[in-house]
């Protein structure tokens, strides 16, 4: 049985043929795509990053860091495009390289995006109830400090209430199907826009262009750290190819939900950094709330009100995709019986992968709600940058390999482009610090130990011959 086998896009398309009307659901269009990846991407970064890259990296040429990061991310999500208009299965890059590079790297790749996306989630819930507990507190609710925090006797927190309460309750709402899913997303995703473009229109009353010189007063070479900060900014965007077997016309709209995602990602993040900076002295702006500092800089607390409204609710669509992107990459892998084939269960009246979706809420729940997580940080954005490595790399081997596959969607100037996918990531890989790469060599020594233990032996390809 060699571990190579790859499961070719012939047998994938067959696959979810054969599952008819017992398959997933084909509810999700273009904008429910796009607001997806909005409501993954934009989330406590634009209103958190911006101030501090800004400060200690670019001042105002972070305008020109994030111009530079979205240019390079369009790079990945063009690759991304490529992919999911061939192959229209729920995974992402998982499945890509399935039919790429063979099972173990798709299991290897599997497991690593099960760690971006859980500790992601985690470590989104945790920050969504410092957010809550704050405004909380602004109207006098203080919640039982043993509750407040994850497992720490020494402090006497025992338990972050509010963190379990938020993923189990998001993840009931994901448990009820894609469109039901996709509204309430696209709902709160609306109201985060609009509280940012609120700032946006009121802050362009009060900037000085005086703010903008020295436009990079750390030199080209800041800009270019700056990118590198701006660059994990856009991560999670990948989440909206996971539900490419819920949307009614994945060959053009997956490419479209995830190029348009990218793009108003890209427009609300420069358009905030432009005015912030504007405002305000670079130099004022390490702080951990610059969006809300800035107006209360220019006497405008009212706005700052609903800032914090549009965090909170930011936040919450962040954690929301990212239990809906988790759900579905256990479906495919289940499906695949790389792990228990119970994941690849379907609830009969909603269409939805029911066991995966609580399977995802509970093992995060726990998670958020007992262990601290903020030092793992860094393992979300290298278990991003190896899946946008391999999907990148994946776009020039087939263009050489299967040159026959219909491609409703083709990255220009290959290989340029996913050339540059490829080096960009590679980059900022190897610029991460060293106790996360060993984390990561942990996690994947791990996730090797399950796969020649189980998933090898369970494998849907385990009696057949290799593609």
């Amino acid at each position: 049985m060699s571990v190579f086998r790859k499961k070719s896009i012939a047998f994938m398309l067959q696959e979810k043929a054969a599952e008819g009307s017992r398959g997933m659901r084909k509810e999700l269009g273009a904008f429910d795509l796009t607001m997806l990846g909005v409501g993954c991407v934009v989330g406590t970064g634009i209103f958190v990053l911006t101030g501090v890259a800004a400060a200690k990296h670019a001042g105002p040429g972070l305008i020109l860091s994030f111009l530079l990061a979205g240019i390079l991310c369009a790079f990945c999500a063009l690759c991304y495009a490529e992919f999911a208009s061939m192959v229209p299965v729920s995974g992402s890059a998982y499945t890509y390289s399935y039919a790429t590079f063979g099972e173990i790297i798709a299991w290897v790749l599997g497991w690593d995006m099960i760690l971006e996306y859980g500790f992601a989630a985690s470590m989104v819930a945790s920050g969504w109830s410092g957010y809550v507990q704050g405004l909380l507190a602004g109207f006098g609710i203080e919640i039982p400090k043993e509750l407040s925090s994850a497992l720490n006797p020494g402090a006497g927190t025992y338990l972050d209430l509010p963190a379990v309460v938020i993923v189990l309750l998001l993840t009931y709402i994901v448990s009820r199907g894609a469109k039901e899913s996709s509204r309430l997303n696209s709902l709160m995703v609306l109201v985060k826009v609009a509280v940012i473009i609120l700032f946006v229109v009121i802050g362009a009353f009060y900037i000085k262009p005086s703010n903008w010189t020295p436009f990079m007063p750390f030199g080209f070479g800041g800009v270019v750290t700056g990118a590198a900060t701006a660059f994990l900014a856009y991560l999670g965007f990948d989440v909206v190819a996971t539900a490419a077997e819920e949307v009614r016309n994945p060959q053009k709209d997956l490419p479209r939900g995830i190029i348009g995602s990218l793009v108003v990602c890209s427009i609300l993040y420069i358009a905030v950094t432009a005015v912030l900076t504007g405002m305000v002295p670079y130099t004022m702006l390490d702080v951990k709330n610059p969006v809300a500092f800035a107006l209360q800089f220019i006497h405008q607390n009212w706005v700052a009100g609903f800032i914090s409204l549009g965090a909170i609710v930011g936040i919450t669509t962040v954690l929301f995709v990212l239990l809906f992107g988790q759900a579905r990459l256990f479906f495919a892998i289940g499906r695949d019986g790389l792990l228990p084939e119970k994941l690849s269960r379907l609830h009969p009246k909603t269409g939805a992968p029911s066991v995966s979706t609580w399977t995802t809420g509970i093992a995060v729940a726990v998670f958020a709600g007992l262990i601290p997580l903020n030092k793992l940080a860094d393992l979300v954005s290298i278990g991003t940058l190896f899946a946008f490595i391999s999907v990148s790399a994946g776009v020039m081997i087939l263009r050489k390999t299967r040159p026959d596959l219909t491609r409703a969607f083709k990255v220009p100037l290959v290989p340029w482009i996913p050339l540059l996918a490829v080096v960009s990531c590679a980059y900022l890989l190897i610029n991460l610090p060293q106790i996360t790469w060993i984390a990561f060599l942990i996690w994947m020594a791990l996730g090797l130990i399950v796969y020649f233990a189980y998933g090898r032996r369970h494998s849907r390809l385990a009696d057949k011959p290799a593609d």
